[in-house]
Order: C-alpha cells, then structure tokens, then sequence
C-alpha cells in the first residue's frame, strides 16, 4: 500500500497530465501581447527633428517650427508621448543683430554634466547670414531653466554654415556640420572637426563630403545635417541631400573605427540614396534625421520629417507642413544600417522572424510569401497588424511597400495580394492572433476562416496549415522585430 494519500497522487497525476498537455498541444488562444510599436507622424509642422534619450529615463525633443523665430523642448519617457508632450519656448530670436532671423534645426546634447543645443540663425539685417550658435545650461531638467548664449561657433570661412551636430570616437568629440566654400560652386559641403569644449572648434577642418551626384544636386547642390551612429567597428554619417521638397533625401558616408575621421579619404559616400520619396506610401521629401533608441533599448530608431504631399506651391522652405516621424531600422548582413523606405502614416510595421529558423524573415517575392535571411529590400519584410478585413477581433497583415495589399492565403498557399473588396479575400487574409503555438512571448496567426490552420512555413515558402506537433508549432511562431 502508498504511504501517500490518494488525494495527493491524484493531484499528482493531475499536474503532470496537465504539463504534458502544454508541451504537446497548441497554446490555448489567448490574444498575444502586442508588439510595440508607433504610430506616425509624431508631431505636424516640426521639422530637422532631433531625438535625444537621456539616463533621467526621458526623451527630449526640439526641432525648427514653421515660424523660425524660436527654440522649443518637450520630454516624455516613451517615443509615442512625444506626440503629446506639452511644448516649452526655451529660447527666442534676438530682436536685432545676429539670431534674429531664420532659427533652425536645433539639437540637443547632454555633454560633461551640462545641457547644449546647437542651432542655425539668420541676422535681421541679412537672414541669409546663417551660422552655428550654442546655448548652454547645467540644470537637470532644461526645460524649466534659462539657457545661456555661448555664441557661434568660428569656422574657418565666414559664410553660409548650419546644422551642427556632435559625436564622439576613439574618445575625441567631433563637430560635424554643413557649410558653403568659398571657390566650391555648391549651396553647402559636410565637414568635421575637432573641440575642444562644446562649442570650439581646433585644429583642422576637413571637408569630408560634396554634393556632385545626381541625387545630391537636384534642386539646389546639397549636403547638409549630418549625424552619426556607430556600430560594427563602422561610423556611419547619414545627411541629407538636394533641395527640400521631394527631391529631399538621405545620403550615407561611412568611415571604419578607428581611422584618421580628418582624412576625407577614410570617409566613403554610398552611391546611391539609403533612404528617399516613396510613392507607394505617400511619402515626400524624407530627411534631416537623428538617431534614437526604443524605450527598452534593443531597437535603433530613425528620427526624420517627411511631406505627404509630392507638390509645394512656392518655396518649399515656406511649406510649413514638415512633420516628425519616427522608424525602427534594422542591419544587414554586412553590418551596414537598413533604413527601408518612409512607412504609410499610421501604425509602424514590424517584421515576422521566424521561431525555428531564426536569420529568417516572412516576406514576399514574386507576391508569392516565404522565408529569407538577409532581406536587404527591408519593406518586402514589413507588415502593418491592422483591424482584420472581417472584423470580429481578427488581424490582417498590410505589406509595407505595397498598401492595400495582404497576406492572404489561396488554397493554402500564401501570398500578398491587393484586397479585391469580397467576402472571400476577407476571409482569406484575416487571422486571429495567438499566443506562439511554441512561445507565448512570441505570435501566431490562426486562420480566420479554417479554424485549426496556422500562418506557417514548410521549405522555406509559407502556408495555412493544420499544426499537430512540435515541429509544427516552431514553424507556425513568429518573433514581432
């Protein structure tokens, strides 16, 4: 006879039939946690964007306002809160003399304990006699202090100079800027330098980037707001490039880690635009970036303003309607940044890697969806979760590059497809979305219309199948990036 009691065995054999019961079956369907994510724009009319994430757990933003005639600030502790955050003046243009005219693209920095923010002014008597200034503050909290004039920042030519931005490599911080040459036929030049305190430039001046490529001089001959973000034993140099309205683009210098940053020849220029107008999206004019990182830390993020219009009637300096987005961007293969396109307004898209065979993502080639590594056609690879075509708590996946379009199965194969307006696509393209069949902090996608199928890939291509064991779960659970 057991010395146990047989209520205990009983209990027991119940706990482990029901711990069987969970490696072997299907997770129960449960709504799985959303991914995070944003929804754009950010902020109307604010452009030349600057995003900056500080240990006090709060972001901080500035950017040019449409009247140009001040500096503002607001702080929130996620990227979304931004777009809610209360705004504060923290500076206005002088009256007369010079930073009387034309305040544009401030960014902000936490440098040796203190607060700077860089900017671009004008004077009243020639608001085309743009330089760099600084102002500076030690207060926690810059947006309830007054903020002192450290003054322009000396070039070595006194002429057209703006868009200053900051970096440190190796340990020595550089100013990165853009400006006109004189003897250079071009409306500005990127350049890099030396400090020695936040707002001195010393020693040489090197310029490290001309606008000369078709991309570049379209409009006006430009190469201007340049940033950095390091990573991979690389420096890469985002700027932007050609006049502001469509034409308006990003262009990528790179240097390697450790090289002489003064020597132009350690800088290479990407041939081809990194991040440009798409009209699939209805994105203009993509440009003046920054960089930040997501509320947790594991995801780059790309600041920058766009139109949603292709046509300005005028100048578009004087189009007031630049407005603040924001995009997580991936790396390739390479270890070089993927920025994709500019994303539809709305929510953001996230990509779909697999569980099981994790360097892959769902994306679609030939409208027909499977799984690839290293998808350097990033939006391929991206899908907005949207209310499902048929409602009722279900899901329907947008592609990224193409809208309207969705994944859709038909006779179980899956493809993206435009939405045709019937019931049967519908049907067809809407999911409920689970817990992951092989991980609840993952996804899966059950098919709206055969209960039972899952969104799932066999050799590499993808289907609506039944899952009946572990092998099946793994390939039908996704990890949201």
């Amino acid at each position: 006879m057991s010395p146990y009691p047989r209520r205990f065995l009983a209990a027991i054999a119940a706990a482990m039939l029901a711990l069987i019961t969970a490696v072997l079956s299907p997770a129960a369907p449960a709504q799985a946690a959303p991914a995070v994510n944003y929804t754009n724009p950010i902020a109307g009319q604010r452009a030349d964007t600057h995003i900056y994430k500080h240990t006090d757990g709060y972001y901080y933003m500035t950017a040019t306002v449409p009247e140009y005639d001040r500096i503002v600030l607001r702080r929130a502790t996620t990227l979304q809160g931004l777009s809610t955050a209360a705004e504060t003046v923290i500076w206005r243009k002088h009256t007369s003399g010079i930073m009387g005219a034309h305040i544009w693209a401030p960014e902000i920095h936490f440098i040796d304990g203190k607060w700077y923010v860089y900017f671009a002014a004008g004077a009243t008597n020639d608001v085309w006699a743009i330089r760099m200034y600084v102002l500076e503050t030690s207060a926690a909290n810059p947006l309830t202090t007054a903020w002192t004039e450290k003054g322009q920042i000396t070039t070595p030519w006194s002429t057209f100079a703006l868009d200053a931005s900051t970096f440190v490599a190796s340990g020595v911080r550089y100013l990165i800027w853009a400006q006109q040459e004189p003897g250079i036929a071009t409306n500005s030049n990127i350049y890099i330098a030396r400090m020695s305190n936040p707002w001195t430039i010393t020693g040489t001046t090197a310029r490290i980037a001309v606008p000369t490529l078709a991309w570049e001089t379209r409009g006006y001959k430009v190469n201007e707001g340049p940033t950095v973000v390091q990573r991979n034993g690389k420096i890469f140099m985002t700027f932007s490039a050609s006049a502001t309205d469509a034409n308006y683009c990003l262009g990528l210098l790179t240097a390697t880690a450790g090289s002489d940053l003064l020597n132009p020849a350690s800088w290479v220029k990407s041939a081809n635009p990194v991040f440009a107008s798409n009209v699939n999206t209805g994105q203009y004019g993509p440009g003046h970036n920054s960089f930040t990182v997501s509320e947790d830390g594991q995801s780059d993020i790309l600041v920058y303003h766009d139109r949603n219009y292709r046509d300005i009637s005028g100048d578009p300096l004087n189009d007031p309607n630049r407005r603040t987005r924001i995009q997580k961007f991936y790396w390739n293969a390479d270890g070089t940044p993927n920025f994709g396109i500019p994303v539809p307004d709305g929510a953001t898209p996230v990509r779909l890697r697999s569980y099981n065979v994790v360097d892959r993502f769902v994306r679609h080639w030939e409208y027909r969806a499977r799984l690839d590594a290293n998808v350097t056609a990033l939006a391929d690879s991206q899908f907005r979760i949207v209310t499902g075509l048929t409602g009722s708590g279900t899901v329907s996946l947008e592609s990224t590059n193409f809208p309207g379009y969705f994944l859709r199965h038909r006779d179980f194969e899956v493809y993206v497809e435009r939405n045709d307006g019937t019931a049967t696509f519908a049907g067809d393209a809407s999911f409920f979305r689970r817990a992951g069949l092989s991980s609840s902090t993952a996804v899966s996608f059950e098919s709206q219309n055969y209960p039972g199928r899952y969104l799932r890939h066999s050799n590499y291509l993808m289907y609506v199948q039944a899952v009946s064991d572990a092998a099946g779960r793994s390939d039908a659970t996704y990890v949201l990036e």
